[in-house]
């Protein structure tokens, strides 16, 4: 029992060292004629990956660097939606990633990334890799990769759903706005009609007062 109560807890412990230091998942807005950077301390010889997605503005992109501690280009794009990029880390020091709307004259983006930073630690540290795996601890570890995959599934998901949203809220307004714009043009045009009718019988009102008279 107490076997199965200590996997159980190495389980937890290593949920929450991948939320610890497996780098930052972020999502924030991009002002118009903006940049917006991030760092990121690397030791070298660490794998890392850098996952970006526009959520919402405009065409959904935006432009996106990434640099190495001597200003080095590793990664460089313009106008992407999502893209995906991974690296493996040449030199210690700090790494900066940039977003940049400077494209953009007035529509900001809302923009989610995550940077992962090395690989996930193991569930049981401390076991002697050489001896295999007991039934518990073999179940443990396929339920800890299952609730990665349930992690990401997720963040896609909410992701597509705010996109989505998104962009079912612009068609709403641009429909709003076109229902509006016809009505008016509809209210003109039957003003104009009015208006056209009523002057040929004026027109022909005067005319047959000055026959007549």
């Amino acid at each position: 029992m107490f076997g199965s109560l200590r996997v159980l807890l190495q389980v937890l412990w290593a949920q929450l060292l991948c939320g610890w230091v497996l780098g930052s998942e972020l999502t924030f807005e991009l002002p118009d004629n903006a940049k917006q950077c991030f760092y990121e301390d690397i030791i070298i010889g660490t794998k890392c990956t850098l996952e970006f997605q526009v959520v919402t503005g405009g065409h959904y992109d935006v432009d996106c660097r990434l640099e190495d501690p001597d200003g080095t280009t590793l990664y460089k794009e313009m106008k992407k939606q999502y893209d995906s990029f991974t690296f493996t880390a040449g030199k210690n020091g700090t790494y900066k990633f940039c977003f940049s709307n400077e494209f953009s004259t007035f529509t900001h983006k809302t923009v989610y990334f995550d940077f992962q930073v090395g690989d996930d630690p193991p569930l049981f540290p401390n076991e002697n890799r050489v001896t295999a795996l007991t039934q518990m601890e073999s179940a443990c570890v396929s339920i800890h990769e299952a609730l990665k995959s349930v992690i990401d599934y997720q963040t896609h998901f909410r992701l597509r759903e705010a996109q989505g949203r998104s962009r079912a809220e612009d068609l709403n307004t641009r429909v709003a706005f076109w229902s509006i714009g016809e009505a008016l043009i509809l209210l003109v045009v039957s003003i104009s009609q009015v208006v056209l009718l009523r002057s040929f019988f004026s027109d022909k009102k005067t005319t047959m007062t000055r026959v007549g008279s």
